[in-house]
């Protein structure tokens, strides 16, 4: 793997990681702020609360953002801690469905039809689409629609340009190694993914990286079952540095999202290994594929929320004995600035303030 094939590759992740931020605001503007008023006013039962968390991040397809959202809620007096629970379990699973539409870069075979599924198919097609809305279409709506389909394109385009660029590493010894690593101290790999994710604020992004690395073969379970555990809890940070200055109970509901993730990740290696000792499963020194990442990405998940959502009255104590009953910060009300990263909510919460000040 020479120098050019680094710079295609790093050209790649940019416009991969680019395409994902411009698909998820074109999808936030859509939603006008509708979804988050969603969130506002139905959540009293958890359960429902994972569903709307789960069905929020789906649309919007950022956990982080709907989590930052969720303290901004909690922040402002909104909600409360324990209706804040439900939401961020649910938002770990709808995320998940990135993952899903980047297995489709996997896809393989010679007939018709799944060469039209393929995304270098049909990417070109929602690239000239969308930029024909956005540069010719009159209302904002459209003008919207057309940034999801280019955002949506570039995201594919990154994809597979990252494939391409690492396909050389299937050729040299000291990738391979490293991926074995992973899979003879799954703590590694826990690390690594964590620290991946938290570099660039999204679990969906770091999933489609390891997806993209998937491609060349190289990556077995064993190798990528620890790193998706670590990208899980490296999306916390996101939540964490936006609850600095924050109330004690915003503090806390980002404390819940990372005692879930670490919890989950725990408890899902430990019987994973475990059982994996005592059966010796076949698969695991098998070879992964971008659609086996999403699998596994979504099996976590859900089961991981299955598996706690009984237990959200003890992840919220320990999130109240972390961050200590003290003197309060005082806060501005409806007007978070945490809002501000979806400005069609932050718009609806001036007008809200300005007719209960009226």
């Amino acid at each position: 793997m020479d120098i050019f094939n680094v710079l295609t590759m790093i050209g790649g992740l940019a416009l991969f990681l680019y395409g994902m931020h411009v698909m998820g605001d074109g999808l936030a503007k859509t939603s006008g702020g509708k979804l988050e008023v969603i969130l506002e006013k139905f959540t009293s039962k958890t359960l429902f609360a994972v569903l709307l968390g789960a069905g929020v991040t789906a649309v919007i397809q950022s956990s982080s953002a709907t989590t930052v959202m969720v303290v901004g809620f909690v922040n402002s007096g909104i909600m409360k801690l324990e209706q804040a629970v439900g939401i961020i379990m649910g938002a770990n699973i709808g995320t998940t469905i990135t993952s899903w539409i980047l297995s489709l870069t996997g896809i393989q075979g010679d007939s018709l039809i799944i060469n039209l599924l393929k995304p270098t198919s049909f990417s070109p097609v929602l690239a000239i689409i969308g930029v024909g809305m956005i540069l010719f279409a009159k209302s904002n709506t459209k003008k919207d629609v057309g940034t999801i389909l280019a955002g949506f394109a570039i995201l594919m385009t990154g994809m597979s340009t990252m494939s391409d660029a690492v396909e050389p590493l299937t050729k040299m010894p000291a990738f391979t190694k490293i991926f074995l690593m992973f899979s003879d101290n799954p703590i590694i790999g826990v690390i690594v993914g964590t620290v991946l994710t938290a570099i660039i604020q999204s679990s969906s992004a770091s999933v489609g990286i390891l997806q993209a690395f998937c491609l060349t073969g190289t990556v077995s379970y064993a190798s990528a079952l620890p790193i998706i555990m670590g990208q899980n809890i490296g999306t916390c940070v996101t939540a964490l540095i936006s609850c600095i200055g924050a109330s004690k109970n915003a503090k806390r509901a980002a404390m819940v999202h990372l005692y879930f993730n670490i919890i989950g990740t725990v408890l899902f290696l430990v019987l994973f290994y475990a059982a994996n000792a005592i059966f010796n499963f076949a698969f695991v020194s098998d070879s992964v594929t971008p659609f086996n990442i999403a699998i596994v990405h979504t099996i976590f998940n859900v089961v991981a929320t299955a598996v706690l959502l009984p237990f959200n009255k003890l992840l919220e104590k320990l999130a109240r004995m972390t961050i200590k009953e003290g003197a309060e910060e005082s806060t501005f009300g409806l007007l978070d600035e945490r809002f501000l990263q979806t400005p069609s909510f932050a718009v609806e919460q001036c007008m809200t303030l300005a007719t209960n000040m009226a």
